[in-house]
């Protein structure tokens, strides 16, 4: 596995570990659709809630956050929309992301934006 999925993948494992700690409950971790994913669908407080998760090194130019462009934007619109009409969810409905800089756990740092992004039309 080429080392930048490795490092995804970590990333995801410590934003599950994150939202567990802050109540929440894990409903699916890199849920397909088409060839779109859901990196972690959760619940809390009657809420699903739709984490994309972006990790990088510490010596990154660009906030993790800031790869979460209008693209992928589009694309997690799509694949929420898959997820709720499939399982008939009827909750609100939003979408974070958890942003971790570092590469281990003795220097990462995670940043949680809630409410990260409004619906947009696709």
């Amino acid at each position: 596995m080429a080392a930048h999925n490795n490092l995804g993948s970590w990333g995801e494992e410590k934003a599950v570990e994150y939202l567990k700690r802050k109540g929440f409950q894990i409903l699916h971790r890199d849920w397909k659709y088409q060839h779109r994913d859901l990196d972690i669908v959760a619940s809390i407080d009657n809420q699903l809630v739709i984490v994309e998760v972006k990790t990088r090194k510490k010596d990154t130019v660009l906030a993790p956050e800031m790869a979460v462009d209008r693209r992928k934007v589009r694309s997690l619109m799509i694949a929420a929309n898959a997820y709720i009409k499939l399982f008939k969810i009827d909750k609100e409905v939003r979408f974070d992301i958890i942003a971790i800089l570092g590469d281990n756990d003795d220097n990462m740092e995670i940043n949680h934006i809630e409410d990260a992004f409004l619906p947009i039309p696709y």
